[in-house]
């Protein structure tokens, strides 16, 4: 566990805390904070009222004096909300183009992930060779193909499923796959293959690609000002703040320094290890333990992993929301993904559209007020032309079945308009 378990004082005085900080007033008629107290110092980018109402987030802040040593938490996702494009994927593309992609034993490639269908373990064995120590992906452009298709479509290059008979709320099975496939590396090592992707990556230039296999990949990266603006301002307002991503923890780890979050403070998808090495097995949260593969930091595995690794909630208990003292009071994101874990927020919740059904139904209702939306800070979304389908398939079940989004309370969202873009 990263944070100690706090004790049930520390949780009722951060309750009263929390409750101070639900945002309503406009920021020309908030009261003055102490002299001290930081607001947001780039100002470019944001829509509307949403830099005013997250200044008014900080002046609560400021303005409430919480008990000594505890403080307010705030939790973003990473890719696509600190960050532009994805550092799983910019590291999955180093992988590739320098031969660091280790076979699976014995050739079986269903022994790197439970979900991986026969199909794909066929098109994964016909395509890549076996009795070698790393996949010679930089130039055989088969096996990198192949590899390339299942991680980024979860189809084989001749269109077959690659996963099947995962919880559709709590495991991306091709997100899960990056960190499987780094199986007998150390996380040591596989930080310094992030080190090596976030150098090539932030020194592209915006908008280069790069040739993995026989693909055209995207090839750049880059930190949103107003994100790492905002998370310092979080900071110097006395916020802890976690990153919570689906890519791989060492990966997060690397990237998250750049921002001033430190890797204690980063949570990503983790492997079990063996001999201080990982293997291809990850992690449980909650009900799940160790090795059964079955939940990641994904929707409803993101809730868990908040609740278990920042507010010390373990069991079951880690998989259902939690009382206003033992959840986020700030949360950020841009993707399905996030939608739990926006949800427990207890004030403010920060919504990058990226045309994501069911998170631009939730914002957009913004049943209880605390919703904000904004365009991506870089190469923002175009207005999505049709209304999202809250109202008939917005909701993507356990079983992968689409489903009307639905409200607390039971209602049923009806279709949004695209209206922040």
């Amino acid at each position: 566990m990263k944070r100690p378990l706090r004790t049930a004082a520390a949780a009722a005085s951060l309750a009263l805390a929390a409750t101070g900080l639900l945002p309503t007033a406009s920021a020309a008629a908030r009261p003055a904070g102490p002299p001290r107290c930081p607001s947001l110092t780039v100002s470019e980018g944001w829509y509307g009222d949403n830099k005013a109402r997250i200044e008014d987030l900080l002046a609560a802040r400021c303005a409430t004096k919480a008990p000594r040593g505890e403080k307010p938490v705030a939790v973003f996702d990473w890719d696509n909300t600190v960050i532009k494009n994805d550092v799983g994927d910019a590291t999955f593309y180093w992988l590739l183009r320098n031969d660091r992609i280790r076979p699976p034993r014995h050739g079986d490639w269903t022994t790197t992930s439970r979900y991986l269908t026969a199909e794909a373990a066929d098109a994964l064995g016909a395509a890549c060779p076996t009795g070698v120590r790393t996949l010679p992906t930089s130039s055989d452009t088969p096996c990198a193909d192949e590899l390339l298709s299942v991680y980024g479509t979860g189809a084989t290059t001749g269109g077959r499923t690659a996963f099947a008979g995962h919880d559709h709320r709590r495991m991306e099975p091709q997100y899960a796959w990056l960190a499987q496939l780094v199986r007998g590396w150390t996380a040591s090592e596989v930080r310094s293959f992030a080190a090596a992707a976030r150098a090539e990556n932030l020194a592209a230039a915006q908008g280069a690609t790069q040739q993995v296999g026989s693909k055209q990949v995207t090839g750049w990266v880059r930190y949103y000002a107003q994100q790492r603006d905002l998370i310092h301002a979080l900071q110097g307002a006395g916020f802890d703040v976690w990153i919570v991503s689906a890519s791989p923890e060492p990966v997060v780890d690397v990237w998250a320094r750049g921002v001033g979050v430190d890797p204690s403070h980063a949570i990503g998808i983790r492997n079990t290890t063996e001999h201080g090495r990982l293997t291809s097995h990850l992690k449980g949260c909650g009900s799940v333990r160790d090795g059964e593969d079955r939940m990641i930091t994904y929707i409803d595995g993101k809730r868990c992993w908040i609740n278990q690794e920042i507010f010390g909630v373990h069991g079951p208990a880690a998989e259902r929301v939690q009382p206003a003292a033992r959840r986020q009071v700030f949360a950020a994101g841009d993707s399905d993904t996030d939608v739990s874990f926006l949800r427990d927020a207890t004030g403010l919740r920060l919504v990058l559209n990226r045309n994501k059904n069911e998170l631009m139904c939730r914002a957009y209702d913004n049943s209880d007020g605390r919703w904000i939306v904004n365009p991506m800070f870089i190469d923002p979304k175009k207005p999505k032309p049709t209304p999202y389908p809250c109202a008939t398939a917005g909701y993507t079940a356990a079983d992968g079945t689409a489903e009307p989004v639905r409200r607390a309370d039971g209602s049923v969202v009806p279709d949004q308009q695209d209206r922040v873009y």
